[in-house]
């Protein structure tokens, strides 16, 4: 069957899709009309009114169903984007109107600045796309910033190649129906009684039909958007461009988690326009090797059943089937994509204004460098406050049985400390000389119930890590107050503290020292006796 054949074969599905909402109906209104007047009787009244309810009910949900299908199309506000006009942005949307262009497409009536590592194009279809209407384009900020100039054309391009393919305009609007059918199905199984699941599942059957049916085509229309793409930019930066959005994808989660939520805890946030430009800084500092090493070993998403994309691996190697073309991906040469935009920290910040929720205004805002140490120093206390109320606890047992009073019992609830009694650095490291790490100490350090069972070998070997994260902390603690520790935003590594040199160099053995099965402090407090000759 050709693609022709095929493409009018969904349309016909797809007709089918809405016509049985109506045949539905009409149905049901025989049915009402053949009760009232034929079969009502006085006897039976009962089961008549009780026959009208549910076809009445099932009518509600069939045209819920059907309005869902006629509006699927309608554009949506757009709260999360930055809308640009071409007087905002001239050099963006020559290069959007250059792609709508060469797909024999008219270019979009709107473009947003998004905070995605997307692109995509939408319309305020009518009669599913045989009509056309509003047209509207979503360009990630994320996508500019990490994509060359020749790469975001190709992208550009193949998200017009939707609506220009040149087979038979029968494709884009299977691909328009797909996705009204997919928000119909979502409707029905938001419902909330059970006469709106039954009709649901109706529904749902179709549809699964409609989709295996359609599913050629919709990947036809991916694969021929692809052509449309290298013919415009170039087969090798079509295929780069293709290579490059999952590296994208994951190195923009990396950094959403690592960099722009790094405040979360402290009520901070970065400097203003930095919580989405920050990610710019972090592609300029690694090297395409290190940012497809924050891909690497993931398993791609699974993807949907119905997903019209084929295997990215497929779709690269059909694009370098082409015959080669004078133009070189030349990613080392090329400027980035970010480039096209005037003033892109006013755009970062606008969109960033756009993004955060409203709670967020009154969050004080701190410069990287600040924001890294405070929250070194917050995660530091984290780290060392369970080892210092278990070591304040073992000593307040210690003086009680010393004044001849009675110790606490293992297992009693444990006594609040105040954060004023929290021993220092020197104490604990004096108490560890005494004996009492592996004697009392780890016993009051929380661990989960399986592990509480553990004796000897086994159980320090349970408890040394955290042992040693609190010596750590209190450590990093120290040289933050005085000085000796400084911030390091690492966009090419991860962020935190830069320690003097004798700490960067001798700090791992000595606490692997003082959380031995039999402690050596002598190590650590030579380093400690180091930075305070260095102070005075």
């Amino acid at each position: 069957m050709t693609f022709r054949l095929r493409a009018v074969r969904a349309l016909v599905l797809l007709a089918g899709f809405y016509l049985m909402g109506v045949v539905l109906l009409a149905a049901m209104a025989v049915l009402d009309w053949l009760l009232v007047t034929r079969l009502f009787t006085a006897r039976a009244a009962w089961f008549e009114g009780a026959a009208l309810t549910v076809t009445v009910l099932l009518a509600v949900a069939i045209l819920r169903g059907m309005f869902a299908f006629l509006r699927a199309g309608r554009l949506r506000p757009v709260p999360h984007g930055v809308a640009v006009t071409p007087q905002d942005q001239p050099e963006l949307w020559e290069q959007v109107c250059a792609a709508a262009e060469v797909t024999g497409e008219r270019p979009p009536d709107e473009l947003y600045l998004v905070a995605e590592v997307n692109a995509g194009v939408a319309e305020q279809s009518r009669l599913l796309g045989l009509l056309s209407g509003r047209r509207r384009m979503f360009l990630g900020l994320p996508l500019l910033a990490g994509l060359t100039v020749p790469r975001l054309r190709a992208v550009l391009a193949h998200e017009f190649g939707h609506y220009g393919n040149l087979d038979t305009r029968l494709g884009g609007v299977t691909m328009r129906g797909r996705e009204a059918v997919l928000h119909t199905v979502e409707v029905f199984r938001e419902g909330s009684t059970q006469l709106h699941y039954a009709i649901g599942a109706l529904y749902i059957g179709y549809a699964r039909m409609f989709l295996r049916t359609s599913q050629s085509v919709a990947r036809h229309q991916e694969l021929a958007a692809d052509q449309v793409a290298a013919r415009h930019a170039g087969r090798d930066a079509t295929a780069a461009a293709l290579r490059t959005l999952p590296v994208l994808d994951a190195a923009h989660t990396h950094y959403l988690e690592m960099y722009a939520a790094m405040g979360g805890p402290l009520g901070a946030l970065p400097p203003v326009g930095e919580v989405h430009g920050g990610f710019r800084r972090l592609l300029a500092a690694r090297t395409g090797e290190r940012l497809a090493a924050l891909s690497a070993g993931q398993r791609p998403p699974r993807p949907h059943r119905y997903d019209s994309h084929p295997p990215t691996a497929e779709r690269i190697a059909l694009i370098e089937e082409l015959p080669a073309d004078d133009r070189t991906d030349g990613s080392a040469d090329e400027p980035a994509a970010l480039t096209l935009l005037h003033d892109p920290d006013r755009v970062f910040a606008a969109l960033e204004a756009r993004t955060l929720p409203h709670e967020a205004v009154r969050l004080r805002r701190m410069s990287w460098d600040d924001l890294v140490m405070a929250r070194a120093v917050a995660d530091a206390e984290g780290w060392s406050r369970p080892l210092r109320l278990a070591v304040a606890r073992t000593l307040r047992s210690a003086a009680q049985v010393a004044d001849g009073a009675a110790p606490a019992r293992r297992g009693a609830p444990a006594e609040k400390v105040e954060d004023a009694e929290l021993p220092g650095l020197e104490e604990v490291l004096d108490a560890f000389d005494r004996g009492l790490l592996w004697m009392e100490v780890a016993d009051r350090i929380p661990k989960p119930t399986q592990a509480a069972r553990l004796t000897g070998a086994s159980a320090r070997n349970f408890i040394r890590p955290r042992v040693y994260d609190g010596l750590a902390g209190m450590i990093h603690l120290r040289l933050a107050g005085t000085g000796h520790a400084a911030p390091d935003i690492a966009w090419s590594g991860q962020p935190g503290l830069t320690l003097p040199e004798a700490w960067e160099k001798d700090m791992d053995d000595a606490l692997d020292a003082a959380v031995a099965d039999t402690p050596d402090t002598a190590p650590l407090r030579a380093l400690l006796a180091g930075t305070h000759r260095v102070s005075a």
